[in-house]
């Protein structure tokens, strides 16, 4: 993607808006918003490692940061300043950047919801729609957001060369 063309959201990107606008407003209507509410949820995010399927916890990272390897090695090949420090610090290419990342990351974040519907259903025997989402997102967005940055640093780093000037791979491009 280039900087002058916006990225539009693919069907999986949608998808994954809906669902979570969904599943917060079911949460909150559900289960409402109370001091108990916020302790469970804290309470069984703690827990949530140990417990069965707890493979998803490597998983969801390892599938991110594949996403976000080759997402980070396209920023520094294309000279783009650092994912996560755009969106926060740039509003003119946020909306654009936070697109490519959801698009990047869809899949991952599906994949999580599912994963945490099913846990949830076998081992709470209920549903809180909001703890899904804040699941999937943590194990799949936030690894996406740290990982695309290191990448994308690294990769500059061995592109420039240990001095700032280009290295053979610069040279034979």
């Amino acid at each position: 993607m280039s900087d002058a063309t916006p990225q539009e959201l693919g069907i999986l990107a949608k998808l994954v808006l809906v669902l979570a606008v969904v599943l917060i407003v079911a949460g909150v209507v559900w289960h409402g918003v109370t001091g108990d509410a916020w302790r469970r949820f804290w309470h069984d995010l703690v827990e949530r490692p140990d417990a069965p399927m707890r493979f998803r916890f490597v998983l969801q990272p390892l599938m991110a940061a594949f996403a976000a390897i080759h997402d980070g090695r396209e920023d520094a090949r294309a000279g783009r300043s650092p994912y996560f420090m755009t969106v926060l610090r740039n509003p003119q290419e946020r909306v654009g950047r936070l697109r490519e990342g959801l698009n990047a990351t869809a899949r991952i974040i599906l994949l999580g919801l599912v994963m945490d519907v099913i846990y949830q259903l076998i081992v709470l025997k209920t549903f809180y729609p909001n703890e899904a989402l804040v699941i999937a997102l943590l194990l799949a967005f936030v690894p996406y957001l740290i990982i695309r940055g290191l990448v994308l640093r690294v990769a500059r780093s061995r592109i420039r060369g240990p001095r700032g000037e280009g290295t053979d791979m610069n040279r034979q491009q």
